[in-house]
């Protein structure tokens, strides 16, 4: 198990009220011994004019679940862990539906982080993966 801060579900989802993944429709959906899954509908404010999830929206939910993932891997009384790079490809257009992130750890350092996320549509198919580094920085 990777976690060293306890989580539950409930309480990662009350962290995020009141932010960007709360505007955004972001929810915590399953944790697992080694990884971190959050959803987000598709609605008219994640899509572009296209009529296709905004790119910023996708890469929005991966630092969203990569980051909350990396600060229950520290001692969160001892450190907090910040996004320094972000890499997403986007493999297909999503048009509706709900939209799956789940984040896995690359590399858990006592300095970096990396995570591993995918994206999928609702069918399960692969629509976009993202690479996202964190740092570990130590509270004074």
């Amino acid at each position: 198990m990777i976690w060293i801060t306890p989580l539950t579900l409930q309480e990662i989802n009350e962290r995020a009220r009141g932010s960007l993944s709360d505007h955004l429709g972001i929810e915590f959906t399953a944790v697992d011994d080694n990884s971190l899954t959050a959803t987000m509908l598709i609605r008219p404010h994640t899509m572009q004019p296209m009529g296709i999830v905004h790119g910023g929206a996708s890469a929005a939910l991966a630092e969203t679940v990569g980051s909350a993932a990396g600060n229950y891997c520290v001692d969160q009384k001892k450190a907090v862990c910040v996004g320094i790079e972000l890499n997403i490809n986007h493999l297909r257009m999503m048009r509706s539906g709900l939209v799956k992130a789940t984040a896995s750890p690359l590399h858990l350092g006592k300095q970096t982080q990396v995570w591993d996320i995918r994206i999928t549509e609702e069918s399960g198919k692969l629509s976009a993966i993202a690479r996202l580094t964190l740092m570990v920085i130590l509270k004074k």
